[in-house]
């Protein structure tokens, strides 16, 4: 087996760890595009295993779907710091408000 299997395991378990155990909106935000890194190296290794582009093309969509991502979660970021002052998850409290 590949050394680049366990790199795409390692690359999403850090990304689903450390978006357990953050606390700030944008360590989390960080910790989903690991995840998602390590996704698109393991459907990179499918494609070069099976021969098929299918799973490349899959990459090139999620990264743009990533670029997306970013900017509209730092958007709502922003927006919520110039609300509540805060990005710390244990200091923001939306739903009771």
């Amino acid at each position: 087996m590949s050394i680049y299997y366990y790199l795409s395991a390692f690359l999403f378990c850090l990304g689903l760890l450390g978006s357990i155990f953050k606390k700030d909106l944008i360590s989390i935000l960080l910790c989903l595009e690991l995840m998602m890194s390590g996704v698109a190296v393991l459907f990179v290794l499918f494609s070069k295993s099976t021969g098929f582009l299918d799973s490349q093309l899959m990459v090139i969509f999620m990264m743009i779907i990533s670029a997306c991502e970013v900017a509209i979660g730092l958007s709502l970021i922003i927006a919520l710091y110039r609300k509540k002052q805060t990005i710390y998850t244990d200091d923001i409290k939306i739903i009771t408000e």
